[in-house]
Order: C-alpha cells, then sequence, then structure tokens
C-alpha cells in the first residue's frame, strides 16, 4: 500500500509541542525523528522558509487512503502555530509507496541545560564529564515528547536554582517526569500529580529509569480546584480525577501547566506552601506575565526571579 507522507524541520524546542499536538489530534502511530539534513534545507528554501537553524526532522505516515487528505489538513492546521512563531517549517506532504527504513530515532540529541543537567533519550550511551553532572533519562512518549520544550528547559533552570536536600517538592503536572526526576535527583522529595493517566505512567516510567524511586511518590490526582478544571492541555473533562488538599506541607511546589491554570490555583498553592515557599510557574508565553503577577500578588506571593526564552518564560514567587 501507498502512504501520505507528511515532514517538516524543527527547532529542538518545539518537538514537545508537535508530540503533543498530534496526540491531541489521535495520532498513535510511529512518529520518526532525526537529525536535520540538507535534503531538509532544499525544501526549506523552495518554499521561501527564512529560517534554516533548523535541529530536527519529523516525519509521519498515514494510510493513502480515502481520509488520508482530510486528516493531513487536520494535522497542518493543528501544526500551523509553530510554523507561525517560527519553530518549525510548513508541513510538506507528499505519498510515497512504502515507508523508508526507520532509522535514528525518537530523540537523537544529549541535551545540557543550566549548569548540571543532561537530557537524553533511555537508550543513549552516555559517560558524565563531570561529577557536578546530573543526568535525567527519559523515554520518548508521542504524548510528552523529549522534555525540551521551552517551558521545561526554564523550569529545570529554576529548579536547578532552588532546589535544596531534604526539600518537600510538589510537581503539579508533572507530564513526562522530568522534573520530578530532577528535583529527587537535586536532594530533595518529590509528590508527583498529574490527571492525566497517561501522564502518570509516563512519570512512573521516568522515576524507575532514573532509580530516584525512594525520594518520588507518582499519583493520579490534582492539587485543590485543579480537579474540576479539566485536562491541563485543553481544559477537556476529566472525571473522578483525586483532589490533594495539602496544608502547609510543601517548601516548593514546580507547575508547568497553562497560565489559567496557575491563576486558579494560586490560592491552593498557598495554602500548601509552608512559610516563606516558593512556586516556580511556567507553561505560558509573556502574555500572561501580568494576569499572573496580579493573581499572585493578591494571594499573598511576591515576585523573586525569571527566566526567559523567546516569547515563554517561568517565574518564581514566594509566600510573604
Amino acid at each position: 500500500m501507498s502512504w501520505m507522507e507528511l515532514s517538516l524541520d524543527t527547532t529542538n524546542e518545539a518537538v514537545d509541542w508537535v508530540c503533543t499536538l498530534l496526540a491531541k489530534n489521535n495520532y498513535s502511530d510511529e512518529i520518526r525523528i532525526t537529525k536535520y539534513s540538507e535534503q531538509s534545507l532544499a525544501e526549506s528554501v523552495a518554499d521561501n522558509e527564512s529560517q534554516t537553524n533548523w535541529d530536527l526532522s519529523i516525519n509521519l505516515y498515514l494510510p493513502n487512503d480515502v481520509y488520508a487528505n482530510s486528516r493531513s489538513t487536520e494535522i497542518a492546521n493543528l501544526l500551523s502555530s509553530l510554523e507561525r512563531t517560527g519553530l518549525s517549517t510548513a508541513l510538506q506532504m507528499a505519498v510515497v509507496e512504502e515507508k523508508p527504513v526507520k532509522s535514528v530515532l525518537a530523540n537523537p540529541l544529549i541535551r545540557r541545560i543550566g549548569e548540571k543537567f543532561v537530557v537524553l533519550s533511555a537508550d543513549t550511551p552516555y559517560s558524565s564529564e563531570s561529577a557536578e553532572e546530573i543526568t535525567l533519562r527519559l523515554k520518548p512518549s508521542l504524548a510528552f515528547g523529549s522534555g525540551l520544550h521551552p517551558a521545561t528547559i526554564l523550569s529545570l533552570k529554576l529548579l536547578e536554582r532552588y532546589i535544596t536536600p531534604a526539600m518537600n517538592v510538589l510537581d503539579l503536572g508533572s507530564g513526562s517526569g522530568i522534573l520530578s526526576v530532577a528535583i529527587a535527583k537535586l536532594g530533595a522529595n518529590v509528590l508527583a500529580l498529574d490527571n492525566d493517566i497517561i501522564a502518570v505512567e509516563a512519570t512512573q516510567d521516568a522515576v524507575l529509569r532514573n532509580a530516584v524511586e525512594q525520594q518520588v511518590t507518582v499519583k493520579e490526582g490534582s492539587l485543590g480546584c485543579g480537579s474540576e478544571l479539566g485536562h491541563w492541555l485543553g481544559g477537556d473533562s476529566i472525571n473522578n480525577v483525586p483532589t490533594v488538599e495539602a496544608k502547609a506541607e510543601f517548601d516548593l511546589i514546580v507547575a508547568n501547566i497553562p497560565a489559567r491554570m496557575h491563576i486558579a490555583l494560586a490560592t491552593d498553592y498557598q495554602q500548601a506552601l509552608r512559610s516563606s515557599g516558593l512556586v516556580i510557574l511556567a507553561g505560558f508565553t509573556s502574555d500572561y506575565e501580568e494576569d499572573l503577577a496580579v493573581a499572585f500578588t493578591n494571594a499573598g506571593f511576591e515576585y523573586v526571579d525569571c527566566e526567559r526564552q523567546d516569547e515563554w518564560l517561568a517565574l518564581a514567587y514566594q509566600l510573604k
């Protein structure tokens, strides 16, 4: 049978978004992620794409049947926001007689973040170059990608700055588990919560893969009113999400979820933190910075720090 091949070139940081958006579109086949090549460059120039410093090429395949064109159009529309923000090329479509032989997958990168973190896929051979390095090994999944989205990177940089050994930390919306693993490897104890069972399973896998199960407890659930807010990514209804009612239990909360969720949860964060506790907020662009400042100031927090990458940012607020 023939196949509809969909392809685009992208940055390291956009891989998570591509995988997450495809998962929301119910794409369940494999995604092939390979290092960027000059062939992709030629396609970009042909399409008048101005950016040529792409890191990766992504290919996926649909059966070339009566539904192929409509599915391809749906996916192109879904990913168009990445093209508009300069994170990828436009989606290319072509009919091929067979899928090419699978070569490199999933996350061919060894990515350094901050002063200590090295993120790599589970099967990537790697010998640490320094006793100070902290390796974070993940099994990439369709729902949560490589862990290299800007929001994740910015969260890691702030965590590296503020986590101290023996802290009690909440990772709300744990997703791939990368932040929970990082927190544990910095010496803290972690409760990892997510309202998506696939995320819970991904976090559990990451915890076991990195041998930090003694420090990380993984649960399906949400903090306070978060159980009523729906899925982190789209607000879709999720039934029977357990609620964690924490009172002055955590030294630090990190949450990589949309801004509207942070605003709704500001009071719950305040109640869950111990005196002078810190919250690290990520998962949004600078458009929401002012609204978050108002919500967290009103909830008794004061601004202490920020990390930025393009339009993305992560904020640190501390209880007064």
